[in-house]
């Protein structure tokens, strides 16, 4: 519970005057309509929290470690933890010193409508993109794609040959309706554990065979050589910079830290569920970056899965990669809810703040028809749209940027309530510039990389 009377001491030490009793009596009603339950566990937390981190970035893992190399891969990995870790502290000090329920309540009240606003787009235009992204995905897997000129077949296609209901589309659907949507219908996110936990499952299955298949090729003597420092005469040091945003992808779960929290018994354990996860994450992400590379080698494919459809020589080595695969695709599909559901809150917020309207989960007719509608728009652009890898790139250096870290340390410059020391604002300060001088470096090179291979 927040000592209202401290927090309103500090508000009023602040240049701009507030009305006190106001203020606190705005308080006390957004609790009272708060209509979300806290029975939430530390447990429920780090499902959710690690299953919203595990997410479609990592099968770029491995070819990031083929540019960086085994030991400078796992420090970055470790790097951006940390800051990841040190964002979502500012985030949680804010909020237990505010009145905000919300991610874009929070910024909201440091910068105003502007700041509200701009975090709303950046949440809106994320986690759209990235639901696009996992619906490829899944459709490339089940349904196959092309990848530099090569057709590869999914699994239905692979299996009961090319037909109708083997099509991206009829297989998409299928999977929309039978298990999406009943997710998509739960109102509370920590309804939705019990998938996070299958999810984080079937991420670790995937850690399991790739670790057992990488194992088994090093005793027969069939592993690839692998880098342990970056080869600098194939790449260059600007190239490094270009991993950063797979991390930060990966990283990013700061869009479902308020909901996440709201939910918790005692919202001080928060901070316990983050670290946790982020000890899981760290692990998932070197094993999947290591076993990977040193499977495939230079031959690694930016999404290692393309490595997974190859014909194998065994009729062992198909069942697994066809584990992998199917394992992989319903991770995602157990991954969708979750994004989703800040996706929506966002979006409701930004359409009826300033109507008058009940908590969205109070509302049915709203909450079902918004939530229809996003995942029918969703599904409609990832038939369409055959390949928007680029696109999720771009979110790593821009949108997702400014969630994870640039919000996060704005505020805590901004210090409305007096609660940050010097130590703070000078690691705000450096986290800004890390991820201003990261990213900018890592769009530039992918500018640059894709206007001389038009060129050429």
């Amino acid at each position: 519970m927040i000592n209202i009377k401290h927090k309103n001491s500090l508000i009023m030490s602040n240049t701009t005057q507030v009305n006190v009793p106001l203020l606190q009596q705005n308080h006390e009603n957004s609790q009272q309509e708060d209509p979300i339950p806290q029975n939430g566990s530390i447990s429920g937390a780090v499902f959710n929290i690690s299953t919203t981190m595990v997410g479609a970035g990592i099968m770029s893992i491995p070819a990031t470690m083929k540019v960086l190399g085994i030991i400078p891969g796992l420090v970055v990995i470790v790097l951006v933890a940390v800051i990841t870790d040190l964002t979502v502290e500012f985030m949680l000090r804010c909020t237990s010193s505010g009145k905000a329920l919300t991610y874009a309540g929070m910024v909201g009240e440091s910068f105003g409508a502007v700041g509200s606003l701009a975090v709303k787009i950046c949440v809106i235009t994320t986690n759209l993109g990235i639901l696009i992204v996992y619906f490829i995905i899944l459709g490339d897997v089940l349904c196959g794609n092309e990848f530099n000129g090569t057709t590869h077949l999914g699994i239905l296609q692979q299996w009961f040959g090319i037909h109708w209901w083997t099509c991206r589309t009829f297989a998409l659907l299928i999977v929309a309706l039978f298990i999406m949507l009943p997710l998509l219908m739960l109102r509370r996110v920590d309804s939705l554990k019990y998938s996070s936990a299958l999810s984080i499952l079937l991420a670790l299955v995937f850690v399991v065979i790739c670790s057992s298949m990488a194992f088994n090729a090093l005793w027969f003597g069939k592993t690839q050589s692998v880098r342990i420092l970056p080869d600098f005469s194939q790449v260059t040091a600007l190239d490094l910079f270009t991993t950063v945003p797979v991390f930060v992808t990966g990283f990013g779960f700061h869009v479902n830290v308020h909901p996440i929290r709201a939910e918790l018994v005692k919202p001080t354990d928060m901070s316990i569920a983050v670290r946790i996860s982020l000890l899981v994450c760290v692990a998932i992400y070197f094993a999947i970056g290591f076993f990977g590379y040193l499977l495939f080698g230079d031959s690694i494919m930016p999404d290692v899965l393309v490595n997974f459809d190859q014909n194998s020589d065994s009729s062992v080595g198909r069942l697994l990669d066809n584990i992998v695969r199917l394992s992989y695709a319903l991770h995602l599909a157990l991954v969708f809810p979750i994004m989703n559901f800040s996706l929506r809150t966002n979006i409701d917020e930004l359409l009826f703040s300033k109507r008058n309207k009940p908590p969205l989960a109070l509302d049915t007719p709203r909450f079902v028809s918004l939530t229809l509608v996003l995942l029918a728009f969703t599904y409609l652009l990832a038939v369409t749209i055959p390949n928007v890898w680029y696109f999720f790139e771009f979110l790593g250096s821009t949108t997702i940027v400014c969630l994870s870290f640039l919000f996060p340390a704005a505020i805590i410059l901004r210090d409305i309530y007096g609660i940050s020391k010097t130590k703070d604002k000078v690691m705000a300060i450096v986290v800004i510039v890390l991820a201003v001088v990261t990213s900018g470096i890592a769009i530039w090179t992918n500018l640059y990389g894709s206007t001389s291979a038009d060129q050429s």
